[in-house]
């Protein structure tokens, strides 16, 4: 299949190699004057095959994309919000395919068919990450991908999405639904990175992220908040006992979550990976803003994510 991912940000790219390591033509759009290397080397904990993962060091080719052309798919993974933007960049290069929303949404279904305009689109969501940095890649990938159902979405090519995942061997998972999904992931992200944050100097967020992993009694915080982060996404008219899965855990006494997820972190090199990983604090506060704003409006009270959400602020 001919993909094109828009950018050469760390989701795309990530996903752009394994699609190329399957044999699919990859090609990517960037901005007029940006200097893109003709190769990326690439660190990938990949974990399609293993559940602790597995290192891998390979070459990435990058071909670009050239105005006017058909794709069977265009991917599209923005960073904090800039959807808009990208969109743009889309239409005034004339490019024409089935679009992957590979995003964080605080958006409503409508607000998003409104921005995708004439695309056809699917709403999914990745599960890896890393950090881009020069000309190479260290990236997690995960086996699986988010992805609405087929009633719910108006491409026509919905099948050959589901084969071109196959050929990577990434699996489906098929939420209720798929914005709300999105919404409950960033609630239950805001939580978590609002907790790490307000451990030491935003400015270095791997060790943040470490030692939020590493300390039981934060990660217990960190449950307290996502409770608070939960009811914002409840307050907009979620019905939560359709996504139990997602919030299980975050039911149980906060000490013993606290516990528990430090015995997962430390158990788990895919998840440790990502989280220390990420390291863009903008995006960061990004999603944790979003949360926080639509709590304010909605009337929720939400004292741990607020106190949280004031020690971030002095950085900003």
């Amino acid at each position: 299949m001919k993909i094109c991912i828009l950018g050469l940000g760390v989701i795309g790219t990530t996903y752009g190699y394994v699609f190329q390591q399957a044999g699919h033509h990859v090609e990517h759009l960037v901005r007029t004057g940006k200097t893109v290397p003709k190769q990326l080397t690439v660190s990938l904990l990949d974990g399609r095959y293993s559940k602790k993962g597995e290192e891998k060091t390979a070459a990435y080719d990058i071909c670009l994309a050239e105005p006017d052309t058909v794709y069977d798919f265009i991917f599209l993974s923005v960073r904090h919000g800039n959807i808009s933007e990208a969109l743009e960049t889309l239409r005034q290069n004339k490019i024409r395919g089935s679009l992957v929303f590979f995003c964080n949404f605080w958006k409503t279904s409508d607000e998003i068919a409104e921005l995708a305009g004439d695309y056809a689109y699917v709403i999914g969501f990745p599960t890896a990450g890393g950090h881009l940095e020069g000309n190479h890649l260290n990236a997690v990938l995960f086996d699986h991908i988010m992805l609405e159902h087929k009633t719910k979405t108006a491409i026509t090519n919905y099948q050959d999405l589901d084969l071109l995942m196959q050929s990577a061997d990434i699996k489906l998972e098929i939420p209720y639904d798929m914005v709300e999904w999105i919404w409950i992931h960033m609630a239950i992200n805001a939580g978590v990175t609002s907790t790490a944050a307000g451990l030491g100097n935003i400015a270095d967020p791997q060790q943040l992220a470490a030692d939020l992993m590493n300390d039981s009694q934060q990660l217990a915080r960190a449950v307290k908040v996502i409770r608070e982060t939960s009811r914002v996404v409840s307050a907009y008219g979620v019905d939560l006992r359709r996504y139990k899965g997602e919030l299980l855990p975050y039911k149980m006494p906060a000490w013993l979550a606290g516990k528990i997820m430090q015995s997962m972190f430390a158990a788990n090199p895919l998840t440790r990976r990502i989280m220390t990983l990420h390291n863009d604090k903008d995006d960061i506060f990004y999603g944790c803003q979003k949360v926080y704003n639509a709590g304010k409006q909605a009337g929720v009270s939400m004292p741990l994510f607020t106190e949280n959400i004031k020690k971030i602020d002095q950085y900003f």
